[in-house]
């Protein structure tokens, strides 16, 4: 037995997300459902490098005012 050996620790969270996966068990499925519609998303890169060109340089102190 190891010396630093200590009981599992559970977090009331951890047992909360646990409960709940038990009783759905689609809960994961919704989830990576969920994310593709936020997050899972295809890239236009011709549209991107339109945006960069477009990008007006910025002023080194952004707070000056142009002068005369």
């Amino acid at each position: 037995m190891n010396i630093f050996y200590r009981p599992m620790y559970h977090s009331e969270a951890s047992e909360f997300i646990d409960q709940l996966k038990v009783k759905d068990p689609e809960l994961a499925n919704k989830q990576s459902a969920g994310r593709a519609l936020l997050w899972n998303k295809t890239v236009d890169r011709n549209a991107w490098s339109g945006y960069r060109d477009a990008q007006v340089a910025q002023k080194p102190y952004v707070y000056q005012t142009s002068v005369g």
